[in-house]
């Protein structure tokens, strides 16, 4: 399966922004999620959503960001609003499919920058 997201750019403090993320195949079994790193930091988990339609956040979004999935067009979404400067990073797509065989595939990145 290879991932390509897209949606990132350029935004003021307080806007929003839309992330895709294509999947060239079928994704309906895995767990998706963005995450996202910035300059000089870790790579953190933003969001995920279960193959059931379980979602999970970081605290830092919480509140502010909103992950979808749409299993008939292979594509993951994630919703940005009330975007802050520390938000700024490269954001991933990742599917991941946690039983054997365990499968697991990234996305290229998409630059998300938020100026203030």
């Amino acid at each position: 399966v290879q991932l390509q997201a897209s949606g990132g750019g350029l935004v003021q403090a307080g806007g929003s922004l839309r992330l895709s993320c294509a999947a060239s195949g079928s994704t309906s079994s895995f767990v998706m999620g963005w995450y996202r790193q910035a300059p000089g930091k870790q790579r953190e988990m933003v969001a995920t959503v279960s193959s059931g339609g379980t979602t999970t956040y970081g605290v830092s979004v919480r509140g502010r960001f909103t992950i979808s999935r749409d299993n008939a067009k292979n594509t993951l979404y994630l919703q940005m609003n009330s975007l802050k400067p520390e938000d700024t990073a490269v954001f991933y797509c990742r599917a991941r499919k946690p039983v054997t065989p365990v499968l697991d595939y990234w996305g290229q990145g998409t630059q998300v920058t938020v100026s203030s």
